[in-house]
């Protein structure tokens, strides 16, 4: 019986596993609207999906103690931010669990302007994943609010893919506008 139960478990935690692998650790899919958003930034900005709407918007889900997000903190702030900031665009970082005095010195350390909220509970983060799920991601939503976009981790070739979806986002709008 315990060797049974031992087997129904190891497959139980396989077929798990194979499950967020598959999801990277989202419960949301492209082509999905986001959920509900309702934050304020940092300056004191305060932003939901509604005014969200007619930007492209990039979520980045950070942490100070995160490695893997300090390294794609810097290619973030330079290749995307930089690039598009001037645009119909907006790069939000999200602070996933840490108080103000921590999240500014982890701003100054790692040199990057774009605007930051606190997900001080974890709620906004939540809304997006499934349980203990790890952060370093980024969600890309259209001008309508809708994801076209999930990554986790940072891998190069994943991040020159997110820039083109973005920019390809931006020159459909331009476009659009053109034809009106």
């Amino acid at each position: 019986m315990k060797y049974i139960l031992a087997i129904a478990l190891s497959i139980i935690f396989q077929v798990s596993f194979a499950q967020e692998d598959a999801t990277r650790g989202y419960k949301v899919k492209v082509g999905e609207q986001a959920p509900d958003l309702n934050f304020t930034l940092l300056d004191g900005t305060q932003h939901t999906n509604q005014s969200l709407k007619g930007k492209v918007v990039v979520l980045q889900f950070t942490a100070s103690w995160c490695v893997v997000c300090r390294k794609e903190m810097p290619h973030l702030e330079k290749e995307v931010w930089q690039k598009f900031k001037n645009e119909d665009f907006i790069l939000i970082g999200v602070d996933l669990k840490e108080d103000l005095k921590k999240v500014k010195r982890f701003i100054a350390q790692m040199k990057v302007t774009y605007p930051f909220t606190i997900d001080a509970d974890g709620s906004m983060f939540e809304s997006f994943t499934l349980p203990k799920a790890g952060v370093t991601r980024n969600i890309v939503l259209d001008k309508n609010g809708k994801i076209i976009f999930l990554s986790r981790l940072y891998e190069e070739k994943e991040f020159n893919n997110m820039i083109n979806i973005i920019e390809n986002e931006l020159n459909l709008s331009v476009e659009e506008a053109g034809k009106s």
